[in-house]
């Protein structure tokens, strides 16, 4: 195993190297958007409640509920919400979330804006509303090209290499003011250097300002406590599928695609971001 892995990066190593190989490589920290702020079309309104703000914007009043089942508190639509609390004890009537339609009492939209910081996510189908925001540690993503093309594409190929180090956990981690481990770091995924796989790329670089890509816990693969782990957007980690973990995989693209949007991110993110650098 480590001949294969050793071998394998000199092979990329010696791609890069080759003459008439592109060599472009650039460097995103992820210190730099420690800071939540503007990001997206989500960003906090001076002024105003966080959570206002996103009940606001994404959701809407329906007055016409249908007789089903609240998907949180599993009251009727057309009764008042069996949701409480010291705070919130008025029926507020029902809503639906702006980009997937589902409906919910506006008395428990409001208490799932309470329990998230930037976003709502949508009970039914788990649509993001709002801007999702990890626990990732602190680190680097830096993305280069090579010539050689992976199996199944006729493209060259891009590069994403992952690297962090140590430190404590913070809030929001599972053992704050315990160490973490970066184990098995730095990581290296490959995406097709096509107009998709380029598109992915800048998916993956928001999921990464939003701290998305990794969290910290317990290993899938070795069973360790407290290191640096994926956080459910898979990357292909090999050249050819030896573990799994390769190509040729017709799917990958269309599933990373999905998993990215489960995290909410999406190609409207990259519109917003353009529109933004315009301004």
């Amino acid at each position: 195993m480590l001949k294969l892995l050793n071998d394998f990066w000199w092979f990329v190593k010696g791609s890069v190297q080759k003459k008439g190989t592109q060599n472009t490589m650039r460097t995103l920290r992820s210190k730099a958007y420690c800071v939540p702020g503007r990001a997206g079309p989500s960003f906090r309104v001076p002024g105003e409640s966080q959570q206002e703000w996103l009940l606001e914007t994404y959701t809407r009043a329906h007055s016409t509920p249908p007789d089903e089942p609240c998907p949180i508190c599993m009251c009727s639509l057309q009764c008042p919400s069996d949701c409480s609390s010291q705070e919130l004890t008025e029926d507020e009537g029902v809503v639906k979330m702006t980009k997937c339609g589902h409906s919910l009492h506006k008395l428990c939209a409001r208490m799932m804006a309470e329990s998230k910081q930037y976003f709502i996510p949508c009970p039914m189908c788990k649509t993001v509303h709002g801007v999702r925001r990890g626990n990732q540690p602190d680190g680097i993503m830096e993305v280069r090209t090579v010539n050689d093309n992976l199996p199944g594409f006729d493209c060259g190929t891009i590069v994403i290499t992952y690297r962090f180090g140590g430190g404590i956990q913070g809030q929001g981690h599972p053992n704050p003011g315990h160490p973490y481990r970066a184990h098995a770091f730095p990581r290296r995924a490959f995406l097709p250097d096509n107009e998709r796989g380029n598109k992915i790329l800048q998916l993956l670089e928001v999921a990464w300002q939003r701290r998305l890509i990794f969290t910290i816990g317990t290993s899938v693969t070795s069973g360790l406590e407290n290191v640096i782990t994926w956080n459910e957007i898979h990357h292909k980690t090999e050249w050819e599928d030896f573990h799994g973990h390769g190509y040729p995989d017709p799917a990958y693209l269309d599933n990373v695609t999905m998993e990215l949007e489960l995290q909410g991110v999406t190609e409207a993110d990259l519109e917003s971001n353009v529109n933004q650098s315009q301004e």
